[in-house]
């Protein structure tokens, strides 16, 4: 599989590109913006871009996604729950003093147990809310990879003091969803360093 992570827009929010090597089709999740750097990945590795997903609306995450379909044609896909933070794009710019994104409805709802797949590279969807009502994470078990979204960081988790974020919700998703996950699955954050389950279950102060 081809894996890259660049951390794109004023957050550094970690954007993956999951590629297949034979077929050369491909997953962009969380595009938040820097398009350009992007599609510049995407040709370097020849890659064709068959899906666009987002592990939860907030600005940071999805702002680059419409810029993307635009230049691929891939469908955009995030969970249906995050719908009202879309329609509060403009208030969401005006945390970042940026300008509102162009941001629609999702082409198709992210929900539990979906699988996303392309040619070669097969992942599913694990719906865990509480950073959002609609968060979800990407976990591609042939692969032992994980990407966590805003849910769970290295030595952290998501914040909960934004719209729709709910402490309790957090815990639980992270404690039934994730941790339940074999300990050498690698995690790719929405931002900062990757880390792994077993590494957070021992060692996170948030989840003692």
């Amino acid at each position: 599989m081809i894996h890259e992570v660049i951390p794109v827009g004023p957050l550094q929010c970690n954007c993956s590109i999951l590629g297949d090597e034979t077929s050369r089709e491909a997953i962009v999740v969380d595009p938040g913006d820097d398009i350009p750097r992007i599609m510049a990945l995407l040709a370097k590795h020849h890659l064709t871009v068959k899906q666009i997903v987002i592990t939860h609306a907030h600005i940071d995450h999805i702002a680059g996604a419409h810029r993307l379909k635009q230049l691929t044609g891939a469908p955009i896909l995030y969970n249906q729950n995050d719908l009202p933070l879309v329609k509060m794009m403009d208030v969401q710019a005006g945390w970042l003093g940026m300008p509102t994104p162009t941001v629609h409805a999702p082409d198709d709802t992210l929900d539990d147990g979906k699988l996303i797949t392309i040619t070669g590279l097969t992942g599913s969807i694990l719906h865990t809310p509480g950073h959002t009502e609609g968060s979800v994470c990407l976990y591609l078990p042939d692969q032992t990879l994980l990407l966590a979204g805003d849910t769970l960081f290295a030595g952290s988790v998501g914040r909960t003091d934004l719209p729709g974020g709910n402490t309790n919700k957090l815990l639980s998703s992270i404690h039934d969803r994730l941790l339940t996950l074999p300990d050498e699955v690698t995690v790719i954050p929405g931002h900062g360093p990757r880390t792994t389950i077993g590494a957070e279950r021992d060692s996170n102060p948030f989840l003692q």
